[in-house]
């Protein structure tokens, strides 16, 4: 016989008698309520768990002065902690990672460069000052720093819609160097401030369709140099490029030009594909770029292609970065500009460089700091702003080559560093005949494996809605430009929060058979719900933001459940269950809403039943008063702890 419900909505023991006629005893134990915090302690620990979850200041604890400031040195320099146990061995796979990232770096510097309209040598500028005050602030042992693809592409876009680089040189050097300053005062900001987590409202999916739109973007200005057109395009959309392009067509394409081109891309592809093949030839991709320079640039000279129409370097300026901080903008209508671009540079160049240096720090199973990260990479580039330099980061090609190469510590950008001065002082002149073709075909081959695919497939596969935010940045960036690809990226990444806060899952639970467990019946159609009980399950903390939604969804849930009952003449709902467990948090808005979801259902004579609420969510039913109007005897541990006080016979089921 089934018994009166109501008579067991209390929390002590009751007693049944099993089929054996053995006597047991069950347990309905209350939830407890945490201690109450004052307002000083709650904003502490708010502060705390926001800006110092990994307790930076933890090292400092029980040391003696001595200790403490030494401490302090090693955080702003860990190249005091580590550089205590550097030995020659580490020292020997540093040499030889630096020498290899070098004659990589040294000829996608001078390209790098013209994609930010500037001249060679201020590629090789930010890989030789920046790469040195990196490796005494930060906390990656295998990330490579220079100029990147992406990061020169960006303030070379911004920065010619602010002056035109080729009618005024001048200013537009002078607002390159300002906006690295702002991107360096950025990233310190950020790391300084802890506010690194700023950044992760960039997803991945995004990120992915972002770089991949940028890497074609990248590629097609090349088409200029790889094809050897005079007259191109400042546009950077795919339809005005391609239009300029075969608009131009043939009479513009310089033949040799396209040759030589042509032919050291295949070159450089074919080692890209046998460093893949065979993890141990990674020096072969790694040294290609460098030896085709070499080449072309000899088979430039002894041929006399320049007279032939292949358009080649010039001059690159000889000697080590001159200083540049009169060159920087600190007033005027230039400075705002300037913000505005090193802002955005600063953005992507630091989400960049901090996923690649967990990347490498994962597979060597160590830790790096975000905040120190962003502060080192803002320093470099503050630093670099005042020595001629521009936006420099982190380069994903560079650094796995410096992981393959056996590098161990930082002393590999130190290295690295040396060889760009010693090219600086005595090697550029030899660049002067480099075809711009070659330079060209160095950039393609770099800035295909931006374009993940693989990643793409991932993301549409698991998350529709995160391809869409990929698909978005990648058309944004391909068919416009990349702020409008970057706006769509962030729009869209802002969209899905908003859609995930505003409309939480919710869910119908029902009890696994021979268990206490209770799960959503869509997942486990093998669940049965409990006969004139009705258990939901919501899946989000309850804001301003959806707590409406919320108690419209359970009453529409139980309006369904109701309108089944009614046509299969079961029992009706006397109890409804809300599995709070996932509900991290509330606010009065979403109180508000359980208390006109209890009018509700009072209307409707089903009483609420709330189970498992966390700490957070139960200390504000108790300081709101809530837990008075349903009654504490209807709030529990478990859902199994509330379905038996409200339909006993389910544990003589069980």
């Amino acid at each position: 016989m089934q018994k009166d419900p109501s008579s067991m909505a209390s929390v002590g023991p009751f007693n049944d008698d099993d089929d054996g006629g053995e006597s047991r005893q069950h347990h309905v134990h209350k939830v407890g309520v945490p201690p109450r915090q004052n307002l000083f302690q709650e904003f502490s620990a708010t502060v705390k768990e926001t800006f110092f979850h990994d307790a930076p200041l933890r090292r400092f604890k029980d040391q003696s002065s001595s200790r403490k400031l030494l401490l302090g040195v090693e955080a702003v320099f860990p190249i005091v902690q580590w550089g205590r146990s550097y030995n020659l061995s580490k020292f020997k796979g540093d040499v030889i990672a630096g020498f290899t990232i070098a004659s990589l770096c040294i000829p996608q510097d001078i390209g790098y460069a013209k994609l930010a309209n500037l001249a060679p040598q201020y590629g090789l500028y930010s890989s030789f000052v920046p790469p040195i005050i990196y490796a005494f602030m930060g906390s990656s042992r295998d990330i490579a720093i220079g100029p990147v693809a992406v990061v020169s592409l960006l303030p070379g876009m911004l920065l010619q819609n602010e002056i035109d680089p080729t009618q005024n040189p001048a200013e537009y050097l002078r607002l390159a160097f300002t906006a690295t300053f702002f991107a360096g005062i950025t990233q310190f900001t950020l790391g300084f401030l802890r506010l690194g987590f700023l950044i992760d409202f960039l997803s991945h999916a995004a990120i992915v369709g972002f770089m991949g739109g940028a890497a074609i973007t990248i590629a097609l200005q090349q088409l200029k140099g790889f094809l050897g057109i005079k007259d191109f395009t400042k546009k950077r959309d795919i339809i005005s490029v391609m239009h300029s392009v075969f608009s131009s067509a043939p009479q513009s394409w310089n033949g040799p030009t396209i040759l030589i081109g042509a032919s050291f891309l295949c070159f450089l592809l074919v080692a890209k594909y046998i460093g893949k093949k065979n993890k141990k030839l990674f020096w072969i991709p790694a040294i290609a770029p460098l030896l085709s320079v070499i080449l072309s640039t000899f088979f430039v000279y002894i041929t006399h292609a320049d007279k032939k129409g292949v358009q080649i370097v010039n001059h690159i300026h000889k000697g080590i970065n001159p200083p540049s901080l009169k060159d920087i903008f600190f007033s005027g209508e230039n400075v705002l500009k300037g913000f505005r671009v090193g802002v955005v540079a600063g953005l992507i160049a630091l989400t960049e460089a901090i996923a690649i240096g967990r990347t490498f720090a994962g597979m060597k199973d160590y830790q790096i700091d975000g905040n120190k990260e962003m502060v080192a990479l803002g320093t470099m580039n503050v630093v670099g702003s005042m020595t001629s330099c521009y936006v420099a980061t982190g380069s994903f090609s560079r650094s796995a080559v410096n992981y393959m190469s056996g590098c161990h510590t930082a002393v590999s950008n130190l290295v690295m560093s040396f060889v760009v001065f010693l090219t600086l002082e005595f090697i550029t002149p030899l660049f002067k005949y480099t075809p711009n073709a070659i330079l060209a075909a160095i950039i393609i081959s770099a800035v295909i494996n931006l374009i993940d695919y693989h990643a793409a497939i991932l993301i549409w596969k698991t998350d529709k809605l995160d391809f869409v935010a990929c698909i978005g940045a990648f058309l944004g960036v391909i068919f416009s430009s990349v702020e409008i690809g970057l706006l769509v990226a962030v729009s869209i990444s802002f969209a899905k929060i908003l859609l995930q806060v505003t409309r939480p899952r919710t869910a119908i639970l029902g009890n696994v058979p021979r268990t206490t467990v209770y799960r959503n019946i869509l997942q486990y159609p093998e669940a049965t719900q409990v006969p004139g009980v009705l258990i939901i399950r919501v899946d989000s903390a309850i804001y301003f933001s959806n707590s409406n939604y919320v108690k419209e969804r359970i009453l529409r849930w139980l309006s369904d459940e109701e309108e089944k009952s009614n046509a299969t003449h079961s029992q009706r709902i006397q109890f409804l269950i809300v599995e709070m467990s996932p509900v991290t948090d509330i606010d009065t808005s979403g109180i508000h809403a359980l208390e006109e979801l209890h009018r509700s259902l009072k209307k409707r004579e089903v009483q609420l039943v709330l189970a498992n609420p966390g700490p957070t969510v139960i200390d504000k039913l108790h300081a709101s008063g809530f837990s008075n109007v349903i009654g504490e005897d209807k709030i529990f541990l478990t859902v199994a702890d509330a379905v038996t006080s409200c339909n006993p016979q389910r544990v003589e089921e069980a």
